[in-house]
Order: structure tokens, then C-alpha cells, then sequence
């Protein structure tokens, strides 16, 4: 009910989003930040509601089964830009995915919502016009550059360090320049916290493009020039330029979907729980996020998607050429009887087909070149039939395929096959979310996390009683 009442709210009682969407586009010119001081009161006004009026309601009982199985369901996180429900998936601020890709802007010449986009989207809960998301491009690739000692840390990492490692230490070593730890340090009013917070945010998304591309360059092609930022081109169009890939608009077209389409998933996922955790310290940005990116390193979370791609292409050199239903289902179970996971299937909240991975395959169904890869026509056929073999199999919750079970695929036919890399771009992605929390955390004025931990014979003696 609640996010019925959300969605309709943001749209109108009329429901024709793309008209009304449309209406949004025209009525403003304001800047992200104008448009957050336009926001912010109202929300801080809800929240002192709740709390005046709500504070005692419960809404979730807490078993043992959720202390001991990682806090799995337990209800006790405030995100804003996001709700991810198990059946229809995730909503940004009350909209679907097709309804994103419907009416936020493309950049120029493009299809695809650009990540600039979604980002004003997530800050604001408003879809912003295209004037407005080419605003923000300018803005970032006008911030995009490296500091030149961050230049010099990355170019000294040795090759053999895992590119996730070299994202979060370059991200770490750029709060030498915070703005909100040096407003914090002047005595900045605890209200305008979110503002410095905000530049810093801002900062951020502009360089990981530049950060990541000149670890690519420094692993994989070390003798390879850097393209400088272009000024004229956005975000993704900039990071695809210096990854190498410039020249090609379906593979540029792709990275803006990818990088929209991960940008947030609700704030209980590792990566954006642990930006949100950090962050609730009045740790800066940088220091918040470079967290966020250790936990994503993680092989049960952001690495997920070149364990998808590995598990593919060992089936497709065992299968071959001749890719049937049946042989894909003999695969599947040799898999799942040597004791090891299907990857790319299942997900810790969702019991339908992840939304995302939709998303992505109808991207593919628009590209000639992708219908015709082995690899996306084995990744479709998979997903035809590996749902009925995991239910028959009885061993997962949910048996339909996630985001990572197309992501690297589609990365992987157009060139970038540095499977290490691709949870970079990951990286890259989700800071979209993250900062956005950040913000709304220090606008709201949100308390350190800390939650309440039991020992198993504490446990035991409530059990007990």
C-alpha cells in the first residue's frame, strides 16, 4: 500500500507518466543543488513527523534466525531514493525500470537514460529535463580530472593488484581534498552538513570515470595513451573514450545502462549498507565509499558477474556450437551434483526474474550483432531453462536469473574481456546510490548506526525467559 500510494503520488492522479514526466522536463531550469534546497525541508519535515507520531509502532518482529543469518529481512534501514520488493523488483522512487528508461534523458544522440540522469533522479525524486542531466554532464567532466598525486599512487601499484583494490585506494587517498571534512573542521551548522557533502558527492562521481580508466590502462595496457576528458561528451561517454571503446555507440549506449541500472538496488546490499554504516560517522564521502567498494569486492557480491561469465564460457567450449535446451540442462545439473552453484541465479530478496536483467536483455533484442553472439543466445537459452531444473533441483529460493546473469556477457562480446575488471565498472555504478544516501543522511540528520549485538548464551537466557 505504501508504495502504491508513493508511486501515484510522484506521478498524478491522471497516471500518464511520460506526459506528465514530460511537463517536469519543461518547468525547470534550477541546478541539483537549488533543487535539493527545494526538497530537503519537506522530507525533514516527514521525518520529524515519524518520529513525533510513529516512533513506538512496530513494524517487523526480529527471530534468531535473522541474528545469525547475516541480519537477512530485517527491517531497520532508512534509504530513500529506493525500495526493492521481492515480487516486482526495484522502484526508484516509486518508478519501474521500463518507466526510467521511458522518460529519463538520454544523452545527446542516444537512447539509453545516461547515469547523470538517474543520479538527479535519486537525489531529487524528480525526473530532471534534458537540460538539466546536461548540466550536470558539463558539470562532472569539468571535475572529472585526477589530482595529480592520485595519478601518481595508481601509476605505482604493481599490475598484479586486484583492480578493486587500486578503485578503493585511489577513492580513499581523494579525500586529501573533502570539502566536507574541511567544512567540518571550520564548525559548519549541522544542518548545512549535506551541502559540502553534496560537492564532495559530486567530485566523487566525476572522477571514478577517470580513476578507473587509468587502472584498466595500467594493467591491460600499460603502453596505451589516456584520451583526455572531452568536455562536450557525458559521463559514460567519457569513461567508454578512455577505456578504449569510444568509437563504438552500442558498446558507450550499453555502459550508460549498466551503469544507470546498477546505480542503486535499496540500501541493505553490502556495498550501499556499508557507505550508509561509514558515512553514519561523519566520515567523508571518499572514506564512506572506499568501504562501500571493499565490500563489493567480495565474491558474494559485486564479483558475482565474472563468476557468471566464467561458469558461460565453460559450458559453451563443453557444449559447443550446437546449443539445444536439452544439453543445456545436462550442463546445468553436472553443475549443480558436483556440489557448486549455478551463478547468476537466485537473489537475497527477489522471487521473480531481476528486472534489470530484463532490461538488459531487451537491449540485447534491439542489437542485430548481440542476437547473433553465441554467448547472449546461450545466456537466453539458459534462462529459458535453468528456472525448472533449480525448482526441480528444490534447493534455492528463488530460481530466476539476477542482473549478473547477462551483465558481463554483453561487456565480454564487445571487447572488454578482463573479467577482474568488470566489478570495476560495478564500482563505478554504485556510487550513484551511495552518495545519493549520503547526502539525504546528512540533510536528515541521521544517527551513527549501531546496532544492538547478543552472544549465543545471551541468546540462549532470552530464549529462556
Amino acid at each position: 500500500m505504501f508504495k502504491r500510494v508513493a508511486f501515484q503520488s510522484y506521478t498524478s492522479v491522471t497516471g500518464n507518466l511520460a506526459r506528465n514526466a514530460g511537463c517536469r522536463r519543461l518547468a525547470s531550469t534550477k541546478t541539483l543543488e537549488e533543487t535539493l534546497r527545494e526538497v530537503i525541508p519537506p522530507k525533514q519535515e516527514q521525518l520529524k513527523k515519524l518520529k513525533a507520531e510513529h516512533a513506538q509502532t512496530v513494524v517487523g518482529d526480529v527471530k534468531v534466525e535473522n541474528i545469525i543469518g547475516g541480519m537477512r529481512g530485517i527491517k531497520a534501514m532508512l534509504w530513500e531514493a529506493s525500495v526493492l520488493d521481492p515480487i516486482e523488483g526495484i522502484r526508484f522512487h516509486g518508478m519501474s525500470i521500463p518507466e526510467c528508461r521511458e522518460v529519463l534523458p538520454p544523452a545527446p544522440g542516444g537512447k539509453e537514460m545516461t547515469p547523470e540522469s538517474m543520479l538527479w533522479l535519486l537525489m531529487t525524486g524528480k525526473v530532471p529535463t534534458p537540460q538539466q542531466s546536461q548540466q550536470l554532464s558539463a558539470e562532472l567532466a569539468e571535475k572529472g580530472e585526477l589530482p595529480s598525486f592520485v595519478e601518481k599512487l595508481v601509476d605505482s601499484f604493481p599490475k598484479t593488484l586486484h583492480p578493486m583494490t587500486q578503485l578503493s585506494m585511489g577513492v580513499a587517498a581523494l579525500n586529501h581534498d573533502s570539502a566536507f571534512q574541511a567544512a567540518y573542521e571550520r564548525g559548519v551548522k549541522k544542518t548545512e552538513y549535506w551541502a559540502p557533502t553534496l560537492e564532495d558527492c559530486i567530485n566523487l562521481v566525476a572522477k571514478l570515470p577517470s580513476l578507473a580508466a587509468r587502472i584498466y590502462r595500467n594493467v591491460y595496457y600499460p603502453d596505451r595513451p589516456l584520451v583526455p576528458i572531452d568536455r562536450n561528451l557525458d559521463l559514460t561517454g567519457n569513461y567508454s573514450n578512455m577505456l578504449g571503446f569510444g568509437n563504438n555507440e552500442n558498446m558507450t549506449e550499453y555502459l550508460r545502462l549498466y551503469i544507470a541500472l546498477h546505480g542503486d538496488h535499496e540500501g541493505g546490499n553490502a556495498s550501499a549498507h556499508t557507505s550508509h554504516l561509514v558515512g553514519s560517522t561523519l566520515a567523508d564521502p571518499y572514506l564512506a565509499y572506499s568501504a562501500a567498494l571493499n565490500a563489493l569486492a567480495g565474491p558474494l557480491h559485486g564479483l558475482a558477474n565474472q563468476e557468471v561469465l566464467r561458469w558461460q564460457i565453460a559450458m559453451q567450449k563443453e557444449i559447443g556450437d550446437t546449443i539445444t535446451h536439452d544439453n543445456i540442462k545436462e550442463y546445468l545439473w553436472r553443475t549443480l551434483k558436483s556440489g557448486r552453484v549455478v551463478p547468476g541465479y537466485g537473489h537475497g530478496v527477489l522471487r521473480n526474474p531481476d528486472p534489470r536483467f530484463v532490461a538488459l536483455q531487451d537491449f540485447c533484442k534491439t542489437r542485430p550483432d548481440l542476437q547473433a553472439s553465441p554467448t547472449i543466445q546461450l545466456v537466453q537459452q539458459t534462462a529459458e531453462v535453468a528456472p525448472e531444473v533449480l525448482k526441480e533441483h528444490g534447493k534455492t529460493k528463488n530460481p530466476y536469473p539476477n542482473v549478473d546473469a547477462a551483465s558481463g556477457c554483453v561487456l565480454y562480446h564487445y571487447g572488454l574481456t578482463e573479467f577482474k575488471y568488470y566489478t570495476v565498472i560495478f564500482g563505478v555504478s554504485r556510487a550513484l546510490g551511495a552518495v545519493t544516501q549520503l547526502v539525504w543522511a546528512r540533510a536528515l540528520g541521521l544517527p551513527i548506526e549501531r546496532p544492538k549485538s547478543y552472544s549465543m548464551d545471551a541468546l540462549e537466557k532470552l530464549i529462556k525467559n
